[in-house]
C-alpha cells in the first residue's frame, strides 16, 4: 500500500500538514493536519510498504509497545482508507 499521488507533506513550524496538488485539488478539499507520528507513517507510505514494515519502523523510532503501536497504525491506516488516500499494491 502507498499514499496516492499528488499529495504533499509539509512541515509548517511545529505542524505537519498534507495538501492536495494537481488533479487532487478538485477531488479533495482542505488539508490534513498530522502529528509527528502521523507524519512519520505518512513518509513511510509515500513508497510502497506494508503494515508490518510500518510497525517495525515505529517500534525502532518510538518508545511504544507492539500491541499499542499496531492498534494505532491500524486506526491511522483505516482513516486514510476511508478518506480514499491509500492505494493498494498492483
Amino acid at each position: 500500500m502507498k499514499i496516492k499521488d499528488n499529495f504533499m507533506l509539509r512541515q509548517i513550524r511545529d505542524d505537519w500538514v498534507v495538501v492536495p496538488m494537481g488533479e487532487r485539488l478538485t477531488e479533495f478539499n482542505g488539508i490534513i493536519k498530522l502529528n509527528e507520528t502521523g507524519a512519520f507513517i505518512w513518509r513511510l507510505l509515500e513508497y510502497e510498504t506494508t503494515k508490518e514494515k510500518i510497525l517495525s519502523a515505529i517500534l525502532e523510532e518510538y518508545d511504544i509497545d507492539e500491541t499499542n503501536a499496531l492498534k494505532e497504525i491500524v486506526l491511522f491506516l483505516n482513516t486514510l482508507k476511508e478518506s480514499d488516500l491509500l492505494e493498494t499494491a498492483k
